[in-house]
Order: C-alpha cells, then sequence, then structure tokens
C-alpha cells in the first residue's frame, strides 16, 4: 500500500507526495478547484491550455516543447473536468525518473517542477491581459470541444439530463461554459480569472513515482511566497437526497438512434457509510458485461444500456439507446430490474462476479500514474483517503440485505429523451 506525505504550503494549498518506485516516471500535477459558476466557467476553462502554451520564459509552445526535450522527453498537458459542484483545473507533466538519466547532476524533478511553475506563475501577459491572438486560439478549440459534445448524442443525452435534473444546483453547469461565453472571452477577462484562482482557489499539489518531497517543497513554496492567499473559497457540493416526483422531458434533433437516460436520487454520497453497497448496486445493475441491464439490451430492446453513479453528487444515471417505439419499453424494464434488485433477486453468483469486476477495476489503478494522480484527487474533499485496496475491501463485505437497502432509496427523479424530429 502506498504511503502519502502531506505538506500545507500556504492557506488553500496542499502538497501531496506519494513515493513509489514502480514506475520508470514521475507524475507532478497542480489542480484548482473552484465552485461552478455559470458567469465564469467559461473564462476558467480556457486557461489551463492557455497556460501549457506559452509563457514569460518560454513564450511559444515550440520554446515550451524544446525545452521538455532537453528534460528526456517529458511532457506537459491540462484538463478541466467536473467533480461535484466543482469545477477542477489541472496542468500536469511526467518525467523520467532522475536516476535513470545520463547526467545524474542534473535533477529532472527539479526543472520539471520549475517548468510547471513558470508557466502557471508567470503567463505570457502584455498590459491588455493575455495576449489576444493566443487567446483566440484556446477559444476556438474550447468552441470545438463543446461542439464535439452536442455532436456526440451519447454524451449530448447524458450532459442534458443532468442539466435538467440539476438545473437548480451548480453541478447543472456544464464544465466547459457556453459556446456564446467562450466567444465573449477577451484576454482582459482571462487575466482576471487567473489572478483569482491563483489568490483564492483551492490548491491541491500531487506528486507520484520516485520523488524528493523536499526538493518540490521548496520550488513550490518560492513561487507561492510572492501571492497573496486569501479568501479561499468553500468548495462543496449539495446533495439532494430524495424527490417526490419525477420530470419528464423531451428533445427533438435529426438523430438515427433515439436515447433514453434515467436520472435517480441515490440519497448515498460523499463519505456515506453505505457507499460500498451503492456503488456494488449500481454495477450489479447495469456497471458490468454481465449486469442485469445488459440482458434488455441481449433480447434487442436497446442498442446499449448501462448505469453510471456519481459518488461526489449522489446521482445514478442509466443510459440507454433504442428505437423510438422500444422507449416506454425500455423504460418499463429498467424499472422492473430495478425493481427485481429491492426485492433481493438477484443470486450469489451474480453478486460474487460483480464484486470480482469492480475489485478488478480498482487493482488497475495501482499500474498507472494518471490513473493514480486521478484517484487521489478526486478523494480531496473527503474526510478519509482511501486506497484502491481499502475501497475493495469495503465493497467485498457488502452483504445482500446492503445492496437490498441502497435499491430501496433510489428515487427517480429525471426521464429524458432524445427522440428524431419529424420532418415537416
Amino acid at each position: 500500500m502506498l504511503v502519502k506525505k502531506e505538506y500545507k504550503i500556504c492557506p488553500g494549498v496542499n502538497l501531496t507526495c506519494i513515493p513509489s518506485k514502480k514506475f520508470k516516471t514521475v507524475k507532478l500535477s497542480f489542480t484548482m478547484f473552484t465552485p461552478l459558476n455559470s458567469e465564469t466557467a467559461s473564462k476558467n476553462a480556457i486557461i489551463p491550455e492557455l497556460l501549457t502554451t506559452s509563457c514569460k520564459k518560454y513564450p511559444s509552445l515550440s520554446s515550451i516543447s524544446k525545452c521538455l526535450d532537453n528534460l528526456y522527453g517529458a511532457d506537459i498537458s491540462s484538463g478541466v473536468d467536473k467533480h461535484g459542484d466543482i469545477q477542477v483545473l489541472t496542468v500536469s507533466s511526467s518525467c523520467i525518473n532522475n536516476e535513470l538519466t545520463f547526467e545524474s547532476h542534473n535533477d529532472i524533478l527539479f526543472e520539471i517542477s520549475n517548468l510547471l511553475c513558470e508557466v502557471i506563475f508567470n503567463p505570457l501577459v502584455n498590459e491588455n491581459g493575455f495576449i489576444e491572438k493566443n487567446v483566440s486560439q484556446q477559444k476556438r478549440q474550447l468552441i470545438e470541444i463543446i461542439e464535439s459534445e452536442l455532436n456526440d448524442k451519447r454524451s449530448y443525452a447524458k450532459h442534458r439530463c443532468e442539466q435538467l435534473m440539476c438545473k437548480n444546483e451548480k453541478f447543472g453547469i456544464n464544465k466547459y461554459g457556453t459556446i456564446e461565453d467562450v466567444k465573449k472571452i477577451t484576454g482582459k477577462e482571462v487575466l482576471k480569472a487567473w489572478e483569482n484562482l491563483l489568490k483564492t482557489s483551492r490548491i491541491e499539489i500531487m506528486a507520484i513515482g520516485n520523488t524528493d518531497p523536499n526538493l518540490i517543497k521548496e520550488v513550490v513554496e518560492k513561487y507561492f511566497s510572492n501571492i497573496e492567499r486569501k479568501n479561499i473559497v468553500e468548495c462543496k457540493t449539495e446533495v439532494i437526497r430524495e424527490v417526490k416526483e419525477s420530470k419528464t422531458y423531451n428533445d427533438k434533433m435529426d438523430v438515427t438512434q433515439c436515447k433514453l437516460v434515467m436520472g435517480f436520487r441515490t440519497n448515498s454520497a460523499g463519505d456515506d457509510i453505505d457507499v460500498p453497497a451503492t456503488r456494488l448496486m449500481i454495477a450489479l445493475l447495469g456497471g458490468t458485461p454481465n449486469s442485469k441491464l445488459n440482458v434488455r439490451e441481449k433480447l434487442s430492446l436497446c442498442y446499449y444500456c448501462s448505469s453510471r453513479y456519481d459518488k461526489q453528487k449522489g446521482i445514478m444515471l442509466i443510459e440507454s439507446g433504442v428505437e423510438e417505439a422500444n422507449i416506454e419499453k425500455a423504460k418499463e424494464s429498467i424499472l422492473s430490474q430495478i425493481e427485481d434488485i429491492k426485492a433481493g433477486n438477484f443470486s450469489k453468483d451474480d453478486v460474487d462476479a460483480t464484486k470480482m469486476y469492480l475489485s478488478q477495476s480498482f487493482k488497475k489503478i495501482n499500474d498507472s500514474l494518471n490513473s493514480l494522480d486521478d484517484w487521489y484527487i478526486l478523494q480531496t474533499f473527503s474526510k478519509l483517503t482511501k486506497s484502491p485496496e481499502e475501497v475493495i475491501e469495503e465493497i467485498n463485505k457488502v452483504t445482500d440485505n446492503e445492496i437490498i437497502k441502497a435499491a430501496n432509496k433510489l428515487s427517480l427523479d429525471t426521464i429524458y429523451i432524445l427522440s428524431k424530429k419529424i420532418n415537416e
């Protein structure tokens, strides 16, 4: 089991080092957490990629690439995500272990730490903010990302159901914002958003691999010493435990296959004691190749049918692709499968197979630096950080009665249907 080393850098900034000699590379990431807000989502979302393309010391992407090439082909990447009601912005890098380099006196981890800090703390700006040419380029890319979500109808249906289900909650806001908001962004606004994130966002720095915590700590402390950290934002997620009645929405578009997405409140989220049982119940329902909902697929009622669990928000989504004539049948069949679990109509073999599938999935996390980084970043707001092995142990202890109780806590919130547009 990996042992964490944690350090407080300054208010709202933490460094976590997870030493491991298993990997030939090291992963170092800076992650900023800030509440999702429709007014700032797009401005924040453009920042990570903008930071990784230039900075004062390396004013072009080619100069950054040359620097990375000199560091034995290290890489630098960025990402935007959503964790409950929180927008998650990441800039990270991977490099080989220093002991594998030819020049032992040249500490590659030290140089990578400084490079990441340079792009994060010293971006390429002028008196008007971020360079408009660079901003315009990133705006085009961000618009393409949002459009790609719209064009992927399965992804669109999922996001649309979340948006409608949580229209009065921050979770309903797209992590990238909207195309209309992206188009309005200026270099000056991005500079203001970047300054605000550095001063007020919660920041987690994660280093995984054969690392020297003291070296990384020394570098990041130097850069943060110039930042006045105050009014740190409170990052929390609103959990709606249950609903009394469900809502149905129907959008019509030019689609070849209709989409049915059903959103449930699970009354189980975050650090709740029954989360392992809820996770297992949802996997038993539709989270494995042999789960109950896949029977509907095999019977040609659905092209696909699966369930997913957002633990932070306490939401279960069941997504399916169906013929329009089968929408009602599919909905009734899905609800029938849930009723079966509520009544305990599942076998020991079903449960054992699901536990084994989940266990194998969690074991694989230890085989990848990126997976480990994601794993521990997602637990930032948990009261108790758990390793994949500890979660596997919890799941394997879940009883049939606990599965039944978890299923009986489900309440149907939203039914979203994306059906074919009738050509007039």
